[in-house]
């Protein structure tokens, strides 16, 4: 059993390390969490063995094993398992039997992403899906980052517009012109500062921009 110090924030098991599993376990790591990694294929253990703290080769699917790992122990569970939608399964009903507080699981379809909370995943994401989404946005909407939420809201990052160059946003008012709201500006060799009425913008600037998604994009696609 791996034993974590009880004044840890937050511990977090990771179970499996294929592409997924392991940028979101290496993005743990630097971000200072304690991260156990789980895989099944003892080469894929070995290859992350010196990156990440704990690494353990074990079959997700058996709830004993995971018990005998102290899984029960961590505050969040991560299954990154996607192709094997069997395993996949396996592996959230093994964990929520083992008692995991917070189970977050990779679905590859709707259908496995249902099945998934129907035996105890409480967080399904389907990054494939979503970072498509994410680059037709961009791609078509000039914009440089975006997120969409569920209640059509988005947040994007794209250049400053012409009509708002040299004035500030009291003066370009893009909130009563397109119903978006202004949250930060970036200017170049600068950090981004928090937007304000008076907050000028210049030809290079980008914006933080955010609202209902269809007027954030109309937005970001102007010149």
């Amino acid at each position: 059993m791996v034993k974590f110090k009880k004044e840890e924030p937050l511990s977090i098991v990771v179970i499996g390390l294929g592409r997924f599993g392991t940028a979101v376990a290496t993005s743990l790591v630097r971000m200072g969490r304690e991260v156990l990694a789980v895989d099944e294929r003892d080469d894929l253990v070995q290859r992350w063995s010196d990156e990440l703290t704990h690494v353990v080769q074990a079959d997700s699917t058996d709830e004993q094993a995971l018990r005998q790992l102290g899984v029960s122990e961590f505050d969040r569970a991560v299954v990154a398992i996607g192709t094997d939608i069997e395993a996949s399964v396996l592996t959230v009903l093994a964990l929520a039997e083992a008692g995991v507080p917070d189970i977050w699981a990779k679905a590859i379809t709707s259908k496995h992403g249902k099945i998934l909370q129907r035996v105890g995943a409480h967080h399904v994401v389907y990054p494939e899906f979503s970072m498509g989404e994410r680059v037709a946005h961009m791609l078509t909407g000039g914009m440089m980052d975006y997120i969409e939420f569920d209640d059509d809201f988005s947040i994007a990052r794209a250049p400053a517009p012409q009509e708002t160059w040299d004035k500030t946003l009291a003066e370009s008012s893009p909130r009563t012109h397109h119903g978006v709201t202004i949250v930060g500006v970036k200017r170049l060799g600068e950090d981004f500062t928090y937007a304000r009425p008076e907050t000028s913008v210049a030809r290079h600037d980008q914006l933080i921009v955010s609202g209902p998604t269809a007027k954030v994009e109309r937005f970001c696609s102007l010149r």
